[in-house]
Parts: structure tokens; C-alpha cells; sequence
């Protein structure tokens, strides 16, 4: 598997996490509109998150390559 494919899921995984710390920091503000905004915007990238990670272990299940 290449590197890059992994750091990108790594990345997702990240802006996920920056998204979700950015919506509670919003809705302790009380702006619930902007909270709500980025709450659908983690919710999107830890859903490609979750995807990608799918997909690179399908791939790696097909090479024979076990993580362990």
C-alpha cells in the first residue's frame, strides 16, 4: 500500500477531529448555526474517514498482506 493512501485517511481522521472540537467550541458559544454547520462537516469527513480505511483494508485482505 502506498504511504500517501494511508496518511490520507490519517488526514481525515484529523479534520474529523478538528471539526467535532470546533462544534462543541460553537455551541458552548451559543451559535448554534455555525455549530450545527460543522457538526455535519465532521460527521462527513469521519464518514470518509471510515471509508477509506474500509477500502485500504479490503485491499490489503486482497494482497495477502496481514497487519499483525
Amino acid at each position: 500500500m502506498p504511504q500517501s493512501t494511508h496518511a490520507r485517511a490519517s488526514e481525515l481522521h484529523n479534520l474529523a477531529i478538528h471539526a467535532h472540537q470546533a462544534a462543541a467550541v460553537a455551541h458552548n458559544k451559543g451559535d448554534h448555526l455555525t455549530a450545527h454547520e460543522l457538526s455535519r462537516q465532521a460527521l462527513e469527513h469521519s464518514t470518509n474517514a471510515f471509508k477509506l480505511a474500509e477500502k485500504l483494508a479490503a485491499e490489503s485482505g486482497k494482497s495477502g498482506n496481514s497487519p499483525v
